[in-house]
């Protein structure tokens, strides 16, 4: 390789990858295709624009690798797609420094890689991989467009899809925008308990609103924020159905564990509709569904009684996140879903910057809307402390109850998109815990790990499988034949099937 792509590698503080981690990823690289979080390019003078929508699309998408030095998955096949970094070092060059100039903003989560391996004429050459972690804000290429990710390409984003990327990365929330509501609507019992636990002065709802930043001067005239409205106002679903948003509670209670579509649902009562400002919302819904729960004894299938045992902070933080973290830009309400097995508190929108369902345990909740989050903490007693401690308090209190960890997924095949949090009404088997950590460390798991790990034999660890599979915590895969069946949880993306590489702290 050229001095000049040394020096610059050493600039950049490149570091090359191990042997075992370049021949897993070359591995997955050679013998698959281009993915959602997968890309390869050979490095010619046009490669440079090209790689550089891969990256913004990576970022505003799901993260993923670009592989430079190699070959089209449809031109060449094996190791005569290695073709190394040296067929034009100077776009190397181009490339890394535009790397760090050409978006904006930033991209922070970039981590190029050199990888050492053998090429399709024997010689030992080097590879480029460039890993990008998704980002949490939308970021274009100067004077080269906003990109998105295709399931085995990039395509560049129109004005209305970087909106609604905009507020889906909570880079953008409707809870700041002004909206046309009267003041007076806004004076409740609701906003004389938020002045007395703020303190604040009788100076008129208006001057007050302004004041602490739920207020904004458009044209001259003072309008209320959104937030404000969820905050205060006694209806204020109904107050802002003018710009095509809900923002109401709905409680369904079903019988049975399944949702039966029909002229007659399967449904205990008629669903319950709760209305009002998001204070009141978190305490009177948790209430209905707290009784609900303790009065909703039925007779399940087996002959049995069905007893709910959820602990009562782990459903009033279900209920509070989605009425606080929710998008209210969606013309959805929130929903509650009662079962003999499980409770779902359904919340529209997907999860905000770089949390995915993988990964809300360790990294908690984001503020998507950071006006409704802060000042809900004023209240006498706040429904909330902002924290970021309640995602981790509900699966802690669910392990110490033997029952199964809270499960999150996103609903992106929706009419509008939702973030489902559920809770199994059923204790957890102690072999749970070793298969969560062993898919969560290794990836998809089968049938003879299964086995390896439990002791249980062939048949006793299929039944197991299949019973995680109804009950919604595995996926099964078995596009390379039944006897290659491999199980995944939900919130393990498809296509994220390539090893994780290490960080720089790790080497």
């Amino acid at each position: 390789m050229t001095d000049s792509v040394e020096l610059l590698a050493n600039g950049w503080g490149m570091p090359v990858l191990s042997d075992i981690n370049a021949n897993s990823l070359l591995d997955a690289v050679l013998h698959g295709r281009e993915t959602l979080q997968l890309e390869t390019k050979r490095v010619s003078g046009k490669m440079v624009g090209k790689a550089l929508q891969t990256i913004c699309s990576f970022a505003n998408t799901h993260g993923g690798w670009l592989m430079l030095g190699v070959e089209d998955f449809d031109k060449a096949v094996g190791r005569d797609r290695l073709f190394g970094i040296k067929e034009n070092p100077e776009a190397i060059d181009e490339l890394l420094r535009k790397m760090r100039t050409q978006f904006a903003p930033p991209i922070a989560g970039i981590t190029p890689w050199f990888l050492m391996t053998e090429l399709r004429d024997g010689k030992l050459d080097q590879l480029i991989v460039i890993q990008v972690a998704p980002s949490d804000k939308v970021h274009s290429i100067v004077d080269g467009g906003t990109w998105m990710r295709l399931p085995a390409s990039n395509r560049e984003m129109n004005a209305s899809e970087i909106t609604e990327l905009s507020y889906r990365r909570g880079v953008h929330s409707a809870e700041s925008e002004p909206v046309n509501v009267d003041f007076d609507l806004l004076d409740t019992v609701v906003w004389r308990q938020f002045m007395e636990g703020r303190g604040l002065a009788s100076t008129g709802v208006a001057d007050q609103l302004y004041r602490i930043g739920l207020a904004r001067k458009v044209d001259g005239a003072l309008k209320p924020l959104r937030a404000a409205v969820l905050l205060f106002a006694d209806h204020p679903g109904a107050l802002l159905a003018a710009s095509g948003m809900r923002a109401d509670v709905r409680v369904f209670h079903y019988k049975g564990t399944v949702e039966q579509a029909g002229d007659v649902p399967n449904l205990k009562k008629p669903p319950k509709t709760f209305s009002g400002p998001i204070y009141q919302l978190i305490t009177q819904v948790n209430a209905y569904v707290q009784n609900e729960l303790a009065q909703g004894l039925t007779l399940a299938a087996s002959g049995f009684q069905t007893v709910h045992r959820y602990p009562v902070r782990v459903i009033t933080e279900a209920i509070t996140n989605a009425l606080i973290h929710r998008d209210y830009h969606l013309n959805r309400d929130v929903l509650v879903r009662i079962f003999d097995n499980r409770l779902e508190v359904i919340s529209p929108g997907l999860f905000p910057g770089r949390i995915t369902a993988a990964t809300v345990q360790k990294m908690g909740s984001f503020a998507r809307n950071p006006l409704i989050a802060s000042n809900l903490r004023e209240f006498p007693v706040p429904p909330n402390v902002d924290a970021g401690e309640g995602v981790r308090m509900m699966f802690s209190l669910m392990r110490a109850g033997n029952l199964y960890p809270p499960q999150y997924r996103e609903w992106r095949d929706q009419a509008q998109e939702a973030i489902v949090v559920t809770l199994l009404n059923e204790e957890r088997p102690p072999v749970w815990e070793q298969v969560s950590d062993w898919i969560d460390r290794n990836g998809p798991i089968n049938n003879s790990a299964l086995c390896q790990i439990s002791s249980l034999d062939t048949l006793k660890a299929s039944k197991l499988l299949q019973r995680w599979v109804l009950q919604g915590l595995l996926i099964n895969d078995d596009t390379r034949g039944k006897r290659n069946t491999v199980y995944r949880k939900p919130s393990q993306m498809d296509t994220d099937l390539l090893p994780r590489l290490p960080s720089n702290e790790d080497l």
